[in-house]
């Protein structure tokens, strides 16, 4: 099976290939595209996470590339309230540049900010954080990532001493007597994932779900576990207590191997089956039968996934199964252990190299001394030059152009303003600012709000390297050069670094220097990454098409990389893992006379985040046209919805309206949508903004809401 899209080639050109990884999610599928006289096709290709299979996102990914919506000239606002137009890249640079150096001189440095992206590669992720830190001297950059996965990478970091997405390579899935899946579809949000469930249940594995959906990847367990969103804390907490009643803790592996047992003990005492049944709906049957069934084999994962996690107390929420994993004596196993599964392309990558606000490349902290001592001298900045940690991605974006909070946003890779929580308020705060700046290849409805619009290339126009959901990092290749009028990320960061340097006074803000070759980039993120948690000094290109995928840390280009963490220790100042204990509490929102539903929100098989690419493939348009509001058929009876009907979803902050789908896979209390969607149909107008404390996660997975027909 092809899939292919139409480009332009010159005569006699031989067709060209090449062998690179799906744009799209965190299991980073390999294929194979090939320039085959107009078209360029997708074709399988054996890789160690897909082997050779690809979801309809992956096959119809190359028709993106000459799509008619393809940016290809840079597009400028004359004032506010007129239209883009087309310029010239020196207009257009000159703009951002006299642009930032105008907000700088008024309002400082951090009235700058920098908007990063999931998707980008480990030399984009790489040098954004560099061009904020020393082209910009901002503290303000986060990236959408922070929506990703952040809650698991907090929890993974205080138990483990790191945050590795999966610790073990994707083919352990396969070998687990026992795999259960809190808050995850990988059926719909990464489906050649199951050729490895599908290993599983081949050799007599059980497959258990916990989800407040009968989703596709919870008709295929053989237990689903059904809560009501915002109390799967509750559910882990109660499984725990389960084990320990039956005497199923490995009290050996938690003697030797981790900390903090007693307090985590004397916590989950209090989590009685009956009492969780009442709090969450989960039968008592069912929380002993799955503490039977995690307990009482050799091999057993946990693996959580957005559900869990994107919640006020997400962190805790996974620390809970951590706990569990530990408890069990799973993690350092092979076949065994806890993992997060990762959603965006590049969610691992994206935050090891200085995306995130509190992080340096390599995974360092930004407030450690000695990590900037290091990073640096790689940038030949000194370290006092560099600035402290800024604030996470809700947080910064809802401070826009406010008198504490930036004034210009530099936006790369992200669509903040679907994807966002409480997204008309983001919205708002965008159009606050005295200059927006997108780099994109579409335009999506971020890019619509700018006063600057940047064509860039796509993933079959430009090298890098990605991390996948295993820390497997990956070699990314061009198939063929941008089109006329687009430039790479690099190239575009390198221009306005060389602008500001210009018109910098009292000293160079170009700092170390962007080159825009990402081998170049790739060598000195190398540098910089040596001797941190994230090490990648011995990743090499050459490696990594060699050796299909090199998994980090790897410190020694002849010496080995780690594909399985935790086997003889913890990289914990002792060794050891640390139980913490923690508790349930209520969703920030609670329902209400005036609210008196539960509202959780995800994604469909054929759309992609914010839907800015995917929405324009028609053969995922045609599969998933629209959104929805799935109601259960008791609620539907009650407010005279039928199928098919416009209904309205209120909540505190914003509504949606979108036709109903009446399914008994959802629970009578709860109602979901899909967030792919701009417009009336904009599932995070809804949604919470409230943020867990440690990790800076939004609430997107519940809030309170009433449905009423259109």
């Amino acid at each position: 099976m092809t899939q292919g899209a139409r480009v332009t080639t010159r005569p006699g050109v031989p067709p060209r290939e090449a062998a690179t990884h799906c744009p799209y999610c965190a299991l980073q599928c390999g294929m194979v595209l090939r320039e085959n006289g107009r078209r360029v096709e997708v074709l399988p290709r054996q890789f160690p996470t897909n082997r050779g299979g690809l979801c309809q996102k992956g096959w119809t990914a190359a028709e993106l590339l000459d799509h008619p919506d393809r940016l290809t000239t840079p597009l400028v606002r004359d004032r506010r309230g007129g239209e883009l137009r087309p310029a010239s890249w020196d207009e257009a640079l000159d703009r951002v540049a006299t642009g930032i150096r105008a907000v700088q001189d008024r309002y400082g440095r951090d009235a700058v900010a920098v908007f990063g992206g999931g998707g980008l590669t480990n030399e984009k992720a790489y040098a954004l954080g560099k061009f904020a830190r020393v082209a910009l001297r901002t503290r303000h950059i986060d990236y959408n990532g922070r929506w990703c996965m952040s809650s698991a990478a907090a929890a993974g970091l205080r138990a483990f001493g790191v945050d590795r997405g999966l610790p073990f390579p994707l083919a352990d899935l396969g070998r687990a007597e026992t795999l259960l899946l809190v808050g995850a579809n990988p059926a719909e949000t990464m489906p050649p994932l199951l050729r490895h469930l599908a290993d599983q249940r081949a050799r007599g594995g059980r497959l258990i779900v916990v989800d407040p959906r009968l989703t596709a990847t919870a008709r295929q367990a053989d237990l689903h576990l059904q809560p009501l969103p915002g109390t799967d804390l509750a559910v882990a907490n109660a499984l725990l207590h389960v084990a320990l009643s039956e005497g199923w803790v490995d009290r050996a592996y938690v003697a030797e191997r981790t900390s903090g047992f007693d307090e985590v003990r004397r916590t989950v005492a209090g989590y009685w089956p009956a009492e969780v049944e009442r709090l969450s709906g989960v039968p008592v049957a069912d929380l002993e039968a799955t503490a039977r069934a995690l307990a009482t084999v050799d091999r057993a994962i946990i693996l959580t996934a957005r559900g869990a996690e994107q919640h006020a107390k997400g962190v805790d929420t996974v620390t809970a199964f951590v706990n569990l994993a530990l408890a069990l004596g799973l993690p350092g196993r092979p076949g065994s252990g806890y993992g997060c599964l990762t959603g965006q392309g590049n969610g691992q990558g994206g935050r090891e190299h200085g995306q995130k606000a509190d992080q340096l490349p390599g995974y360092r902290r930004i407030d450690d001394p000695a990590a900037r001592e290091h990073v640096a001298r790689v940038w030949g900045v000194p370290a006092e030059d560099l600035p402290g940690p800024g604030v996470p991605a809700y947080a910064l974006l809802d401070s826009l152009g406010t008198a504490t909070g930036p004034r210009a946003l530099l936006v790369f890779g992200s669509n903040p303003v679907v994807s966002a929580p409480r997204a008309a308020r983001v919205e708002s705060r965008l159009r606050d600012l005295d200059l927006l700046v997108v780099a994109d290849f579409l335009r999506s409805e971020t890019a619509e709000l700018a006063d600057v619009v940047l064509p860039v290339a796509q993933w079959a126009e430009e090298d890098g390297t990605m991390t996948n959901l295993e820390g497997r990092v990956l070699r990314r290749r061009a198939l063929r050069e941008p089109p006329p009028g687009v430039r790479t990320d690099l190239a575009v960061l390198a221009a306005l670094a060389a602008r500001l340097e210009e018109g910098a006074a009292g000293g160079s803000a170009g700092g170390g220097g962007f080159p825009a070759d990402p081998r170049t980039v790739f060598e000195e993120l190398r540098r910089a990454s040596a001797g941190g948690p994230a090490d990648y000094a011995g990743v090499t290109w050459e490696r990594v098409e060699r050796d299909e995928g090199v998994f980090w840390p790897c410190p020694d280009p002849d010496g080995p990389d780690t594909p399985r963490l935790f086997a003889g220790s913890f990289p914990t100042p002792d060794g050891r893992a640390r139980f913490h204990a923690v508790t349930h509490r209520p969703a920030a929102e609670e329902v209400s006379a005036e609210y008196p539903l539960h509202f959780t929100t995800g994604r469909v098989l054929a759309q992609y985040q914010s839907g800015a690419q995917t929405r324009r493939v028609d053969a995922l348009r045609r599969a998933a046209p629209n959104g929805f509001v799935e109601l259960h058929p008791d609620l539907a009876g009650r407010l005279g919805v039928a199928e098919g009907d416009e209904v309205r979803v209120v909540s505190r902050r914003g509504e949606l309206r979108a036709p109903a789908r009446v399914s008994p896979a959802i629970r009578p209390d709860t109602v979901f949508a899909p967030f792919h969607w701009p417009g009336a149909a904009r599932a995070n107008s809804v949604t919470n903004d409230a943020v867990d404390p440690v990790s800076g996660m939004p609430e997107f997975k519940i809030c309170a809401v009433r449905v009423e027909r259109a």
